[in-house]
């Protein structure tokens, strides 16, 4: 299918939609998808939370270091894994040079 619009930014926005249609209705084909991203948005419900309580960051490394800890905390708290331990043993290792621990 190709965008009938006049106006070039129309046409690039459908363009744009155009390709991704196919996946716009996995939800509808496939038993088990749903129609919404509540689940990924509950995930990411803590981080928003923390940025918007600490007034965000000051600087480029400190965001770094907020999204990476933040992404670690969900992925080990997804798995029913201990947040401290994990921490602790990446910590230990990075100071004797070792590798990182196992996932």
């Amino acid at each position: 299918m190709v965008c009938s619009c006049k106006d070039a930014k129309t046409a690039a926005c459908c363009e744009g939609v155009l390709a991704v249609e196919p996946a716009l209705w996995t939800f509808v084909r496939k038993d088990g998808v749903e129609p919404t991203n509540n689940h990924m948005e509950r995930l990411l419900r803590p981080g928003v939370l923390w940025r918007k309580n600490a007034l965000g960051c000051l600087s480029e490394g400190g965001c770094r270091f907020v999204e990476r800890i933040l992404t670690v905390m969900q992925t080990l708290r997804l798995q029913k894994r201990p947040m401290l331990d994990y921490l602790y043993r990446s910590m230990l290792a990075h100071r004797l040079a070792q590798d990182a621990p196992p996932n």
